[in-house]
This record gives structure tokens, sequence and C-alpha cells, in this order.
């Protein structure tokens, strides 16, 4: 036999040989089929933060955005949460408190650390309606609120739907709206959280210089305006310094109330004065000044105590 071929023949016979060795120790080194079962399938985490829904108004006749925070175990478990609706000032929008307020963070830690109790916190749009009805009653924000808001989020998500499971907070205009909703309606909130609330004396509304007034508050309170002539009904229904004075105790009583502003805001008179009408009636609540300003760096500071003390009336 030519010798090229012995070299050949060889050739081959050791690379057969080299293949059936890696296919052994491949054999030996695979699982076996007990543990070589398909992949599970790992779904994907869902969005606990959702940002700018819409809601169709029937009142309002238009769409209202709002944004939604969803406790860490939502899609976990079958339990129904308490609910915050946390309104923001004037000049911003739902999104305000997740884009400089921190809310997601703020509310995942105090959950994380026992602070809070698992919670839904709903942010909706409320424009610049300071969240009443305006003094023509054509646009409707209390209404749409009360009346088709709440029952939305009952519906749509898995919320404890009754007063003792539900809170309401804000600052400077939601502020506001945080006080004059849980006070026109105790029967739907059980705890009130106002972070610089935009509270003022009659004195301080018509003292507004009149180009403020005239942008920011006409529209709602009175339409063109000076002076007492500011001092509409409107004003009047929805002033909580003279709703603390007015309303009946037996309701303002009901609510769990939280006023906090700082020493360097010009609405901290007001508050004072806020504080001071309450507890001339006797009326419980927490009254908070510290150093600040009307800043976002008060209103992050704020928050995880405005939301211990709403979560504090939750009952398990």
């Amino acid at each position: 036999m030519p010798t090229y071929r012995v070299f050949l023949l060889w050739g081959l016979f050791m690379a057969f040989l080299t293949t059936a060795d890696a296919q052994n120790r491949r054999r030996t080194t695979q699982p076996s089929a007990a543990n070589n079962g398909p992949i599970p399938v790992v779904t994907a985490p869902q969005t606990r933060l959702i940002e700018s829904i819409n809601f169709n108004s029937t009142l309002l006749n238009q769409a209202v955005r709002y944004s939604v925070y969803l406790p860490p175990d939502y899609y976990t478990s079958n339990r129904r949460y308490p609910v915050v609706y946390l309104l923001h000032g004037y000049g911003d929008d739902e999104t305000g408190w997740i884009q400089f307020g921190g809310v997601d963070q703020v509310a995942d830690a105090g959950i994380r650390s026992g602070e809070l109790p698992p919670m839904i916190i709903v942010m909706p749009n409320g424009g610049s309606s300071w969240y009443i009805n305006d003094y023509q009653n054509k646009v409707r924000y209390e209404d749409m609120f009360v009346q088709e808001f709440i029952a939305h989020i009952d519906s749509t998500f898995r919320t404890r739907p009754k007063r003792d499971f539900r809170g309401i907070a804000g600052l400077s205009m939601g502020g506001l709206g945080a006080l004059v909703l849980a006070m026109h309606h105790p029967d739907l909130f059980g705890a009130s959280a106002a972070l610089s609330a935009s509270a003022r004396t009659d004195e301080m509304f018509t003292a507004i210089p009149d180009e403020r007034y005239s942008t920011v508050f006409a529209p709602v309170f009175s339409g063109p305006a000076t002076g007492q002539d500011r001092l509409t009904t409107t004003w009047k229904r929805n002033s909580p310094i003279t709703l603390a004075r007015s309303a009946p105790e037996g309701d303002l009583k009901r609510v769990r109330w939280f006023i906090d502003c700082g020493d360097d805001d010009a609405l901290s008179a007001g508050n004072a004065m806020l504080h001071i009408e309450l507890t001339n009636r006797q009326i419980p609540h927490e009254y908070r000044v510290r150093n600040g300003a009307h800043t976002w760096e008060y209103w992050r500071a704020s928050l995880p105590d405005a939301l211990k003390f709403i979560a504090a009336g939750f009952v398990n």
C-alpha cells in the first residue's frame, strides 16, 4: 500500500477517536433528563407608577388626567389598599409630585421600613381649578372629584372604598383643596394633610395685587373684582379659615387634620390663623412650623410625615 494512503487512513482513524471522545465528554457533563426540562418563563415586572391616565368626566365634559402609585405587592396579592389623594399646586399637573416630589421613592422607602402600610396614591390634574366649583358653576371640579373621580378610582383599582381608608393631601393650591374637600365632605375622608396651604384671611385675599388676582384667582372665585368685591359667596364657601370658624363642629372633628407650613413662607400667617381658629373651637389637629419657604425642598421633607399622619388612621 502506498505510504500516502497509510498516512491518510491513520489520520481519519485518529479524527474518529477524537470526535467520539469529545462526544463522550459532552454526554457526561450534560444534565440528566430530570434536570433538563423547559426553561421557565419569567414575567416582566408590571409598572407600579403610571403617569397621565385619562379619565373621561361627564360633569366637566372633558378628560381629566391623573397619575397613580401602586404599592410593591400590588400585582402579587389580591388584597385591597387604602388610598391617599395627593394634590399638586398652582401651575403644576398630575406629574408634579412624581417629577419634583419623589413620591414613589418616599412611599417605597416608608413601606420597606414599615413606617407606612402599603397604599395607593392618586395624583389628579387639578389644572388651575383650585379643586372647587367656580363662581359661575360652569367648571365643577369639586363635584367631578366627589361624584365621579373617587368612584372611578375605587372601580379601577383594588381600593378599600371607605372613608377610614381614604386620605387627602396637597401643597399650596392643593393644600387648600385638601382642606376644603375634607371640610365639605367629612363622610368621604378620614384625614387631611395640608402643606403650605393657600389659606388666607379675608384681609389677605383682598390685598392680593390686582394683576396676580385677575390671572390666578378671578377666573374661579369672582371674575374681575377688587377690594371687598372679591369676597364672594364662592370665596367664603371655600376659605379654609372661614370654614374652620363656621363649619359644624361635629363635621370638623370627624377628620384628622395635619397642617405644615414653613416659617419663611408668605402663606405662614394664613396657616397660623387656621391653626388658631381650629384651636379656638377645640378641633384636634397637628400643626407644624419648620424652617423653610414655599419650595419643593420643603414639601419633599414634609411628605413622609404627612403620609405617616394619614396612614396612622388606617385600620388594618
